[in-house]
């Protein structure tokens, strides 16, 4: 994150919720790039995120794959569903054992103009399945894919990326239902691209 503000990139963390850190949580967000997830995991870091990744992410970037591997989040085969539901089951149990939160982006890949994408809840709802005393916290992200706008290299110049902690909500009655809020709850304060 320090890195981007040389580009003029700036952060925006709202988060007015009091999020306890005694019980499991699943924080559900949209995804617009690469540069959603450091500031998750500095500002939300009393939670201990663990992420639901892709295994490509497992191999290659300094730092960054070894923490996949072995911090305790998970990676996922996205041509193989009965490994990654697996694996997401794993995280589940794991997040209600100990007290943890595990990040899913149910966009499945991450919006590149920043609109969002119908959610894919099959995982989401496994790791509710798994942990279900967890709270569901809905967070939306914006203008994080303006720093990719013209592929990897050049990035953008001059962001200001905003994460917006919606309030939690607990795992009970309807899951479809459920889910369908979380959904709308995220993308309502998404800004379009246009």
């Amino acid at each position: 994150m320090r890195c981007t503000h040389v580009l003029g990139t700036r952060y925006s963390f709202k988060n007015q919720q009091q999020i306890p850190t005694n019980k499991p949580a699943i924080f559900v967000l949209n995804h617009q790039s690469m540069h959603d997830i450091p500031p998750i995991i500095w500002y939300m870091r009393k939670h201990h995120p663990k992420f639901v990744s892709k295994i490509e992410l497992g191999k290659g970037i300094p730092s960054v794959s070894y923490n996949l591997r072995h911090g305790g989040s998970v990676l996922i085969n996205r041509k193989d569903s009965r490994q990654s539901l697996t694996e997401i089951a794993k995280l589940g149990t794991y997040i209600e054992k100990h007290n943890r939160t595990a990040v899913i982006f149910p966009e499945g890949t991450r919006s590149k103009t920043g609109d969002p994408k119908k959610f894919h809840t099959t995982g989401l709802k496994v790791l509710i399945k798994k942990a279900p005393s967890a709270l569901i916290v809905p967070i939306s992200i914006n203008n994080s894919w303006k720093m990719l706008k013209y592929g990897k290299f050049p990035f953008g110049l001059g962001n200001h990326i905003t994460f917006e902690v919606h309030p939690p909500i607990t795992s009970h009655g309807d899951i479809n239902q459920l889910l369908e809020e979380v959904e709308k709850t995220v993308t309502q304060a998404i800004i379009p691209s246009a």
